[in-house]
């Protein structure tokens, strides 16, 4: 589930939430414009389930995804994993632009950005999280996805020109880091994780923190709707998986039906109906709401992993995720700026 600014929302890196960013935060920052200048809101069709269950679901889906993609890798290589992560995922999103007749973009330019975009927030990420999966458990990876914020801001500082450092920020990457060495056992010379996993699974949150500073950058304005952009994301990052994963890897022996499950629920759920939860999310609630499931993840993978998977919890573990996620929220926060004033429904301006 990561756009720096307070009016857009953190993606949830752990869902590789493709790139409705730019459109769902431009549809969330016109509705607060409209709202502020008086406007009557548009009609919206009442959501069936209310938004607080959505919003678990999400956290759920998305912390879980780290345990699929443990029990992905008991019968198939990472990148098998993430190529049936593609496949699924991208098959939810084609089906729901069927249904709602969207049409994909089709400049050759914006194919070109969501090229890059796919590699960025979807292959690399993902086959990274995998791979590091192999020797890290799967709880250390959900927490190392959880400073995605943290390299988030220190990108936006190159990348945005939006976007202005403070102090409380600055604080807030030295105490999220700082979370990252209690995770790892610093002390003890790192000897409690395997230190190319973790920097495997660092790397994957540091690419979805590039990913969505070039998001924001160039696919802001396609002309086509989020959900089609994000689908076309996902088939070029599909497209790209099944051109590489033949070379570096062989069909599998068996296909246990707990991992083909797994790899099933991680694509469909963790990457396409995760997408079209989060999206409704931050179309109802705002990006502020959006943001917030991030903070679960590491909750849910931590915990799936110690009742489900047996995984060992050590005290470091828990307590550099609070620090963590403390530090990423410290680098959400914007100087306060001084409201808009709402006009009165009746009577006379001031």
């Amino acid at each position: 589930m990561t756009a720096p600014a307070a009016s857009r929302p953190t993606p949830a890196a752990a869902g590789g939430s493709p790139a409705e960013a730019a459109d769902a935060a431009d549809a969330a920052d016109a509705a607060e414009a409209a709202d502020a200048a008086g406007s009557p809101p548009a009609p919206r069709r009442r959501p069936v389930l209310d938004w607080r269950i959505r919003f678990a679901a999400l956290g759920l889906v998305w912390g879980f995804s780290f345990l699929f993609m443990k029990v992905g890798n008991e019968a198939f290589a990472p990148l098998q994993v993430t190529l049936g992560r593609m496949v699924f995922g991208t098959a939810v999103l084609a089906a729901a632009v069927a249904v709602r007749r969207e049409r994909l973009p089709r400049s050759p330019r914006t194919w070109l950005h969501l090229f890059v975009a796919a590699i960025l927030l979807n292959s690399l990420p993902f086959t990274l999280f995998a791979t590091a999966e192999q020797t890290i458990p799967s709880m250390v990876a959900g927490i190392c996805n959880a400073a995605t914020p943290l390299f988030s801001m220190l990108v936006s500082l190159v990348a945005l020109s939006e976007d202005r450092p403070s102090r409380e920020r600055f604080a807030g990457v030295g105490l999220g880091f700082l979370g990252v060495l209690t995770v790892l056992g610093a002390w003890q010379g790192f000897s409690g994780q395997d230190p190319k996993g973790t920097l495997m699974a660092l790397t994957a949150a540091f690419s979805y923190a590039v990913g969505w500073a070039y998001v924001r950058r160039t696919l802001g304005g396609t002309g086509s709707s989020h959900l089609a952009v994000s689908a076309s994301q996902l088939m070029a990052g599909t497209v790209q998986l099944l051109v590489v994963t033949p070379f570096f890897t062989s069909m599998p022996d068996a296909w246990p039906a707990k991992s083909v499950l797994s790899v099933f629920a991680l694509g469909a759920l963790g990457t396409g109906m995760a997408f079209l939860v989060q999206y409704g999310l931050v179309a109802q609630k705002g990006p502020t709401i959006g943001s917030m499931v991030t903070y679960l993840i590491p909750i849910v993978a931590t915990a799936a992993g110690v009742l489900l998977l047996g995984e060992t919890l050590h005290w470091n573990e828990p307590v550099g995720a609070v620090v963590i996620l403390v530090g990423a929220a410290l680098t959400q926060r914007r100087p306060g700026a001084r409201p808009v004033p709402r006009k009165k429904a009746a009577g006379p301006q001031p």
